[in-house]
């Protein structure tokens, strides 16, 4: 309860400007997770499918199972290799798709938040000089300290988007890695069969 009292002391003395930024930023963190679980699970479950697919073809199937993103370039019984590489551009734009957000997320959250200290900072040095309290360190410091919230709420917001970023870029590195080999494979299947 003590920190909700808190909270609520907090806003009210805050200006406009610092709840914009704070409000800002927590729309930031859920967009932040949101990307992160839904690509994800996306990514995982796709992953699946490659691994078992590169799987079964390394035990003898000549073909890509039916849930691989190459089956349908290899859907005519007839591999091309262009083909299979716009197959694997397509998914590895697939793949990365939404990091955007998160790399935007990470590198401009900090400075939202460094804006909201300097508003802050400054409404608290014009009120000093308007007169409206002393200028003594008990004064300034609570205010100061107030100010550098945002400043907090900015790297709160970074960390966790910037690594979710790293976490899904790595995860989409692994799905394209997949499915290179199993173009690879499907490419020599094909060499094998047009020398027999």
């Amino acid at each position: 309860m003590e920190s909700i009292d808190i909270l609520l002391n907090y806003l009210s003395k805050s200006s406009f400007i610092t709840i914009f930024v704070l409000i800002w930023l927590s729309i930031y963190i859920i967009i932040t997770f949101g990307v992160l679980l839904s690509r994800y699970f996306y990514l995982s479950s796709w992953l699946s499918k490659e691994r078992n697919s590169l799987e079964s073809m390394l035990m003898g199937s000549h073909t890509v199972r039916d849930d691989s993103i190459l089956k349908k370039c290899s859907s005519r019984g007839e591999i091309n290799e262009k083909l299979l590489n716009v197959c694997k551009s397509v998914a590895e734009k697939n793949a990365t798709q939404g990091l955007w957000v998160l790399s935007m997320i990470a590198s401009t959250s900090p400075f939202i938040g460094l804006f909201g200290t300097v508003v802050s900072i400054l409404e608290t040095f014009s009120s000093l000089g308007q007169g409206e309290g002393g200028a003594s360190l008990s004064v300034i410091a609570p205010a100061i300290s107030e100010a550098l919230i945002a400043t907090a709420a900015g790297i709160f917001v970074a960390i966790p988007a910037y690594t979710a970023n790293l976490f899904i870029k790595r995860k989409a590195y692994e799905l394209v890695n997949y499915i290179h080999r199993e173009t690879e494979l499907l490419l020599s299947m094909k060499k094998e069969s047009d020398n027999v």
